[in-house]
């Protein structure tokens, strides 16, 4: 799926609203029928329900029992309400970890990855023009001064932790694929791969695929547990010696 964040919209505007400064005076009058944070909760909780498709200004009004120009009052459209949801559900990752830096790079990345199992929908949003609130900024925060505290270079520190971020959001997105696509069509990874064995009893080519066929008889592909298992020991390795070549650097 297409991400659903074009980074548009007004950028004072969205950040105000990220950070909750307020840009002009408090009405004076009835109290107003909802608020931001309440505006965010609905419209996380109904992408969690229903994907982030389902997710409108209208369908979070519904869910509020509210016009949806009550909704425009505070947020000024979806691109924006989007970067709302987004950033707060990061704010969930509560990165208060002391230890290593190898040990807090793993935090980092077991918080951010426990933030897509509980909101699939945010493998549906762009992190290439991210919503610049506190949930992004602190966890920036949080690797950057892991990988200082590593001792390496000023531009070490950026680039490795642009390699961190890439790593940890493109495998964590990647994971929960399975879980969207099974929401979706009401079939497991497993039942997927299970109804296709056909295509290695009567396609597969072993001289045309000549390394994979090597790997499959050494076992390589004879992984136990589910899908879900070993996606999520995929993403331990692949963590594990990107850590070990950024500690290489340091020698």
């Amino acid at each position: 799926m297409a991400s659903e964040r074009s980074g548009g919209g007004d950028p004072v505007r969205t950040l105000a609203l990220l950070w909750r400064t307020p840009q002009e005076p408090k009405p004076v009058g009835r109290k107003p029928k909802v608020s931001v944070d309440q505006i965010v909760a609905a419209a996380i909780a109904v992408a969690d329900r229903e994907g982030l498709g389902a997710m409108s200004m209208a369908r979070v009004a519904q869910e509020l029992t509210v016009g949806t120009m009550s909704l425009y009052t505070h947020v000024p459209g979806k691109g924006e309400l989007l970067d709302l949801m987004a950033d707060t559900v990061l704010q969930e990752r509560a990165l208060g970890f002391d230890g290593t830096w190898r040990e807090r790079i793993k935090h980092y990345a077991d918080r951010t990855r426990a933030v897509y199992q509980a909101h699939p929908w945010m493998r549906d949003v762009s992190m290439v023009r991210p919503p610049l609130g506190p949930g992004l900024m602190d966890g920036q925060e949080f690797v950057l001064a892991a990988l200082t505290d590593a001792g390496l270079e000023p531009r070490q520190v950026t680039v490795a932790h642009v390699a961190i971020e890439g790593f940890v959001h493109g495998a964590a997105a990647s994971e929960v694929d399975d879980q969207q696509l099974a929401a979706a069509t009401g079939e497991s990874g497993d039942s997927w791969w299970g109804a296709r064995q056909v295509f290695w009893d009567d396609y597969f080519d072993v001289e045309r695929y000549p390394a994979m066929t090597a790997l499959w008889n050494a076992g390589a592909y004879h992984a136990e547990g589910t899908l879900a298992d070993n996606m999520r020991g995929s993403f331990d390795y692949g963590l594990e010696k990107l850590l070990d070549g950024i500690e290489g650097g340091l020698r």
